[in-house]
């Protein structure tokens, strides 16, 4: 192995060796459910934010997002537009609602436990649905994050290292799983903290540099002229028009987006409403002075990591030696692209810091986001898991008079079997940070968003109904991405994101059979219209 890998693997395992010391820590200071799932409601304002903001802002923030628009040009930005959105009008409209709620509703640990004690279902149908949801597509959420790991792990040592895939996936897997063990929510939010100040700095500080480098004697535009890119006719040519790759209207082909295209983009940001792994931050805030204050800073960094790495994929265009792509026919005989352009941000990384030690360990640390956003997001889905099983599933339902200590137990043993599970959906080396990422956000903002905001909002929901919208989200989100309808998925026959109609239909089915079904108690009533008289 090169000296200029083994000092990047220095890196690595310095702040691997970091994230598992947060978490010994941590351990010692969680006593209960309540410290281990929530971290006893008390977090600050900028823990807070930076933890919601790293937990949502996965590998694909850093892979799947630049190497998107790195393919297809400008015209990718649509979805992270959809995303700021979405981040505002959470945190608007969701986070100081549901903190107070969730504290009225019979101090509700997590987004389950909150929907059976605002419908006071005393049946445990609700919680199970929800936990069985979350099983599912936190598998397919914490695969992305697996695969991102392992991706990078390849990229950097696939040359020194045989199966250096296989061997990052197992990496990635074994570290994420021993600090959220044993720290839970604090170790998972501190760890956020840390890995989201990471990531931000590497997100900013990679395309600024390049693009002082690509442009100190030329226009922006003129660097574009003329770089080589593969086209989906098979054929290499050159970019003609740049403005035309770096127009929010066109695709990386010059052809104009059409109208699904930014539909399907926006519909990105009402996931947000429905993603366990955020919106139980909101929960944890300890004040509403709190919540204004992470309010405020994690719209900032959301604004700045977005369009940062907008910017990666198109600078790098300009700015790389090679090319990261290329076309082959697939499954259907289409040409397709391959996966090779996710890993745009690593290899502007090892251009960029090259040529001395000191650059290259710079290099190293900037390479260390990549691991933070895999880790922060995947720590937190695995947490979350962990506490649909045990506390919703196990103590909730299965054992109601299961001891903490044994519902902990169950909880982590539930982190490693969805662990395993989430590995071997990433075993595939050719597998898409950003089509799994897709899937997962889909089905959860499908299946939670409209029962979310119609539980905060809506007085005359009702159980029937939040049960109906939350199993009509995840049977249409499963049947729209993995179901073939002569011979092809509905989501790439028609291009059409499955958020995009998932929701609506979720949250029209929620709406119609709460309608028809028998109002809520004068006792809910009572409960729903004192959440505006509750300080926090």
């Amino acid at each position: 192995m090169s000296t200029d890998k083994i000092i990047t693997l220095v890196a690595f395992a310095f702040y691997m060796v970091l994230m598992i010391l947060i978490g010994v820590f941590y351990s010692r200071k969680t006593k209960n459910n309540e410290d281990y799932f929530l971290g006893g409601r008390n977090l600050g304002g900028w823990t807070a934010a930076l933890s919601a903001q790293a937990s949502d802002m996965s590998g694909w923030l850093l892979m799947g997002l630049p190497g998107s628009i790195y393919l297809a040009g400008s015209g990718k930005m649509w979805i992270a537009i959809g995303l700021l959105i979405g981040t505002i009008l959470n945190w608007y409209l969701v986070s100081s609602r549901l903190r107070k709620y969730t504290i009225v509703a019979d101090n509700s640990l997590t987004i389950p436990s909150f929907f059976q004690n605002r419908y006071r279902d005393k049946t445990g149908v609700i919680k199970i649905v929800a936990a069985i949801i979350i099983a599912i597509f936190f598998a397919v959420y914490t695969a992305s994050a697996f695969s991102a790991g392992a991706n990078l792990f390849a990229v950097l040592f696939g040359d020194s290292i045989d199966n250096a895939y296989t061997v990052g996936l197992i990496i990635a897997a074994v570290v994420i799983l021993v600090y959220t063990l044993l720290g839970g929510f604090k170790a998972v939010c501190t760890t956020d903290f840390i890995q989201g100040m990471l990531m931000l700095v590497a997100i900013l500080a990679v395309p600024i540099v390049a693009y002082m480098m690509l442009t100190w004697n030329q226009g922006f535009a003129e660097a574009l002229l003329g770089h080589k890119i593969p086209n989906f006719d098979g054929a290499v040519n050159n970019i003609s028009d740049p403005l035309s790759y770096i127009s929010l209207f066109r695709d990386g082909e010059g052809n104009p987006v059409g109208a699904t295209d930014i539909i399907s983009g926006l519909a990105w940001g009402l996931g947000y409403f429905g993603m366990p792994h955020i919106i139980i931050r909101f929960m944890a805030i300890k004040s509403e002075a709190e919540v204004k204050k992470s309010r405020k800073i994690a719209i900032v960094w959301v604004i700045l990591s977005l369009t940062a790495a907008c910017f990666v994929g198109l600078v790098a265009r300009g700015a790389l030696d090679k090319v990261l792509f290329s076309v082959a026919p697939g499954a259907d005989g289409q040409l397709v692209a391959d996966n090779k352009s996710q890993t745009v941000f690593i290899e502007l990384i090892r251009q960029i810091f090259s040529g001395n030690g000191i650059l290259i360990f710079i290099g190293g640390i900037f390479l260390c986001g990549i691991l933070a956003a895999i880790m922060s997001t995947a720590d937190s889905q695995l947490l979350v898991t962990s506490s649909a099983i045990s506390e919703d599933m196990y103590k909730g339902v299965i054992k109601k008079d299961a001891s903490e200590k044994k519902a902990l137990m169950v909880g982590r043993i539930a982190v490693i079997i969805v662990a395993v599970i989430a590995f071997f959906i990433a075993l595939d080396p050719n597998s898409s940070v950003m089509d799994l990422v897709s899937d997962a956000w889909g089905g959860f903002g499908s299946a939670f968003g409209p029962v979310v905001l119609l539980a905060l909002f809506w007085k005359r929901s009702t159980l029937a109904g939040a049960i109906s919208g939350m199993i009509t989200g995840t049977v249409f989100t499963l049947v729209w991405s993995y179901i073939p309808i002569n011979g092809a998925v509905l989501g790439d026959s028609t291009g059409i994101y499955s958020l995009a109609i998932g929701f609506p239909l979720a949250l029209f089915v929620n709406f119609v059979v709460s309608l028809i079904s028998k109002k809520p108690s004068k006792e809910m009533i009572k409960e729903f219209e004192s959440i505006k008289k509750v300080e926090i």
